[in-house]
């Protein structure tokens, strides 16, 4: 309905940033520019040798495999159950991570329920104590900020794409979109190729 309505709007082009969904591109019958904060966000945290890449659902894999590729740690995947709207439980870890610090990745935060239970069960699997999160969007909806704040979260990075309405955990950096949206702009402009700056990519 949304993408209808965009379109009905007039608009002929739309730039996306790391879609909850890749299908919601199917949606749209004019172009959509599904673009990646992933390069940003990968430049922005600090990693060790016995980091690794975790993906906190089956969904998040293939985010976490593109931060592989960016920062060439290995990856886990994490096993969760939606038990409601703002509760998660963990039901399964495939990997290693006993002595490892974990880099949780996800395309967004809004109650906390997810990085919640992953960071959780990966401290009861042995993981070091200094984890960190990595989301594009950070929605911090509702109990967020008072989860996050009881973990040892070591850095919460997340970008400006949408504005904060509530109080931003004191430890959470900001990264600017305003770089990469621009430079869409600009190679849309001159009709030049966005294939690095894609989320496919």
């Amino acid at each position: 309905m949304i993408a209808g309505l965009i379109e009905e709007a007039g608009f002929e082009r739309v730039v996306a940033i790391d879609l909850h969904a890749p299908e919601i591109e199917g949606f749209f019958r004019i172009p959509l520019e599904h673009l990646s904060a992933a390069k940003l966000l990968a430049d922005a945290v600090r990693t060790t040798s016995d980091t690794v890449i975790v993906a906190p659902d089956l969904g998040a894999v293939k985010l976490a495999e593109r931060y592989q590729a960016l920062l060439h740690l290995p990856v886990v995947v994490l096993h969760k159950t939606r038990v409601s709207g703002s509760e998660v439980s963990l039901r399964s870890i495939i990997g290693d991570v006993k002595d490892k610090a974990p880099l949780i990745v996800d395309d967004m935060i809004t109650t906390g329920a997810t990085i919640e239970a992953a960071a959780k069960g990966l401290l009861q699997a042995g993981c070091k104590p200094n984890v960190s999160v990595v989301a594009t969007h950070a929605l911090f909806v509702g109990p967020a900020v008072a989860r996050l704040q009881t973990l040892p979260i070591q850095q919460l990075i997340g970008t400006n794409s949408v504005e904060a309405t509530t109080e931003l955990p004191a430890h959470f950096q900001v990264v600017n979109l305003a770089p990469l949206i621009a430079d869409t702009i600009a190679r849309l402009h001159r009709d030049q190729s966005l294939e690095n700056l894609l989320a496919h990519s």
